[in-house]
């Protein structure tokens, strides 16, 4: 049985999978963030965590760092890079979603379709979501055998 978990860890098309699933996501969460910042910068004053002298500039910011990890994750360009900045954002939304589901509000996560009008969602699914990412995340960044259609693993 520990084998069987030894190949799963050590199997260079899972980590792929691994990647491309991470970097599918960032990728696919940006897209509608970046056409629209300004409902991005509503959502996250939602959160009621954030000063607002920067919202707006995380409103901007954010979702090109989204974009630019995924993408990198995907073409395996310094894919330990890329999981360690996908693992950061991952936490700070984790920790996010965690204070509010502490605090019991309810709110509309911004994570991927934006609707300035969307009605709040429960963060419980959520949250188990992105820790299961950031498992995927753990997972590519402690992968220490040759990976799979990298353009540079360094």
């Amino acid at each position: 049985m520990n084998n069987f978990f030894t190949n799963i860890l050590i199997n260079s098309w899972i980590e792929l999978a691994a990647r491309w699933l991470l970097g599918a996501t960032f990728i696919y969460a940006s897209y509608s963030k970046i056409l629209a910042p300004a409902v991005f910068a509503k959502i996250i004053y939602g959160y009621d965590l954030f000063p607002a002298l920067l919202i707006n500039l995380f409103a901007i910011i954010l979702p090109f760092v989204e974009l630019t990890a995924g993408l990198a994750l995907i073409m395996g360009f310094y894919p330990r890079s890329a999981a360690l900045i996908i693992n950061a954002m991952l936490l700070a939304f984790i920790i996010s979603l965690a204070i509010n589901i502490i605090r019991g509000h309810e709110f509309d996560c911004g994570c991927f379709a934006l609707d300035a009008n969307s009605q709040s969602t429960f963060s419980g699914p959520l949250l188990t979501r992105d820790i299961v990412y950031f498992a995927l995340g753990i997972y590519v960044f402690f992968y220490r055998n040759s990976r799979r259609l990298c353009l540079r693993a360094g």
